[in-house]
């Protein structure tokens, strides 16, 4: 190898060496969170790592004052679309483009209350708002640099999830939720370590909305009057704790705070009244996607429209949210650009362009009339409604007439059962068969004298004993014992020996049941009476035939 080529060789690996130095110094520009796609209002961070020295940023090749390492774009537009590098110790970074949809992204992300700002060591709800099933969503927060995954709670019915956002010990957090290559917007939180805090809205308000900032106190203290401020200037307000904007423009873009007058008087009514100034907070008025139109065709019919919309817009999405609860939206199937209203709701529409959504219409408040009867159907159901009616009347008529027959056959009963007549009319039901003997009959000739004849297990048995000694059995005049056994008791009726006619005693020569107390005795039976009796009755024969033999020995 000659000398020249030693020269040259010498040569190029110093250059090497040199490009090495210099690309393991080179800066490079980053974003953070890390989005495939960029939705206008979003906030996002570009950082600059790498290289050292006095960190220069250039937007478009144009040099910006901005010396920090991290370059934050708050609620970003359509002007933010652009090349973005830094420089550091003379070596510049690789450009960065950027570009910002005109659009909405495919999910809404929202604090449930409250606005962007919280006090130290607090939190709050987000709200997440889907189209379609919210399982397989995933949310997140970028505190700094640093990137953490959060669970949602997912709530199927009202097709939403929630997540509570804290800061830790961040000054400001970003918090978003992705399914696969669709996500929500970005919604960033910050802290204050002050009492008195003003509370922009979380999300960037836009043309022509309605603009709140409230002046707020930690822990519940009541606001008594409040001055609020915007780039330290006082502005008038109306009412003692909220400033509003009644249609945003981009005039009202700038740092808002407040000075507050306050008291505890929730912990005590004789609190003592303190004041405080808030924090600076950036309200940033942007225009947003172009919005939807709702057009009412007729009474119970809409037509959605976006005359700004890309003619990558194509399909259209309609809405329904319930009047009682703001975040339970409910998304039509009907996809044309007209839809019948049938219930009661606030109706609201939006464009599919593809990557995004068109902004949302104003919604449409609409109450759900009762249905008319057709005017053909009134004599029908006149006619039904008086058919029911003599229905009804003839049905109550039958059960007043069966109620008045129930009672008079009542009554007759019970008037025979209390008559004084000669018989007793006595109603059976599967008891026994009572049989009426004539007066001369060979086996009873006592004057009108019955027997009551077949018995069925436990039940009533009437048989006729004769009064006096020596006279055969059934007969004498009118003497005759009845014998009824009505599960638990047996009533006896014995002629009195003591009394020619006896109080009840009647022609036919037997007594009426009941009479006094001694005139019947009753006997308490467990099993069958009759056996007992029967019993009884063969004692009397036998002691009938002593006597007899006793006077024939004698």
């Amino acid at each position: 190898m000659d000398m020249r080529s030693l020269l040259t060789l010498t040569v190029l690996l110093a250059l090497i060496r040199e490009d090495n130095g210099q690309s393991q110094n080179k800066p490079t520009v980053s974003l953070l969170p890390r989005f495939p796609d960029v939705f206008v209002g979003d906030d996002i961070t570009l950082i600059c790592k790498g290289g050292s020295g006095t960190i220069k940023w250039f937007i478009n090749g144009a040099q910006q004052s901005h010396q920090d390492y991290l370059m934050v774009l708050t609620a970003v537009t359509s002007d933010n679309s652009r090349e973005y590098e830094c420089e550091r110790g003379g070596l510049k970074s690789n450009k960065l483009p950027i570009n910002v949809l005109e659009l909405e992204p495919h999910a809404q992300l929202t604090p449930s209350i409250g606005g962007a700002v919280m006090s130290k060591g607090d939190g709050r709800n987000l709200v997440l708002q889907v189209d379609d099933d919210p399982k397989g969503w995933a949310c997140f927060v970028l505190r700094g640099e640093n990137g953490f995954r959060i669970q949602p709670a997912v709530d199927e019915k009202r097709k939403r999830a929630v997540i509570f956002a804290e800061l830790k010990e961040a000054k400001r957090a970003t918090f978003w939720c992705k399914n696969d290559t669709k996500r929500s917007n970005a919604v960033t939180l910050k802290m204050t370590e002050l009492r008195v805090m003003l509370e922009p809205p979380a999300v960037p308000p836009l043309l022509g909305e309605s603009v709140a900032l409230r002046c707020v106190v930690w822990g519940g203290g009541k606001v008594e009057n409040a001055v609020f401020f915007k780039d330290n200037k006082s502005v008038s307000n109306e009412m003692k704790d909220t400033y509003i904007i009644t249609s945003a423009t981009q005039d009202q873009t700038g740092k808002y705070s407040c000075r507050a007058t306050y008291r505890y008087s929730h912990i005590s009514p004789d609190a003592a009244r303190q004041e405080g100034i808030s924090d600076a907070q950036e309200l940033k008025v942007i225009g947003g996607p172009p919005a939807a139109t709702v057009i009412p065709v007729s009474t119970t019919s809409l037509r959605c429209s976006c005359k700004d919309c890309s003619a990558d817009c194509t399909s259209y999405r309609w809405y329904r949210t319930h009047l009682d609860d703001s975040f339970a939206r409910q998304k039509f199937t009907e996809k044309g650009q007209d839809i019948d209203m049938k219930e009661s709701g606030l109706y609201s529409c939006r464009l599919d362009c593809g990557k995004g959504f068109s902004r949302f219409s104003k919604v449409y408040h609409y109450e759900a009339q009762p249905t008319p009867v057709p005017v053909n159907v009134l004599p029908i159901m006149a006619a039904i409604l008086m058919v029911l009616g003599v229905l009804i009347v003839v049905l109550v008529a039958l059960k007043c007439r069966r109620r008045g027959e129930s009672s008079v056959q009542t009554t007759e009963r019970d008037k025979d059962k209390k008559t004084g007549g000669v018989y007793e009319q006595i109603q059976l039901t599967d008891q026994a068969v009572y049989h009426t003997l004539g007066e001369g009959t060979d086996k009873d000739k006592g004057e009108g004298g019955y027997e009551a004849l077949q018995k069925r297990q436990e039940e009533t048995v009437y048989h006729t004993l004769a009064p006096g000694e020596g006279q055969s059995q059934g007969e004498g005049q009118g003497g005759y014992e009845a014998l009824k056994n009505v599960k638990a008791e047996v009533y006896q009726t014995l002629s009195s020996a003591e009394s020619k006619t006896p109080a009840g005693e009647s022609e036919g020569g037997y007594e009426q049941l009941p009479q006094k107390a001694k005139d019947y005795e009753v006997i308490t039976v467990e099993e069958n009476p009759y056996e007992e009796l029967k019993a009884g009755q063969q004692d009397k024969k036998q002691t009938s035939k002593d006597k007899e033999e006793e006077k024939a020995s004698d």
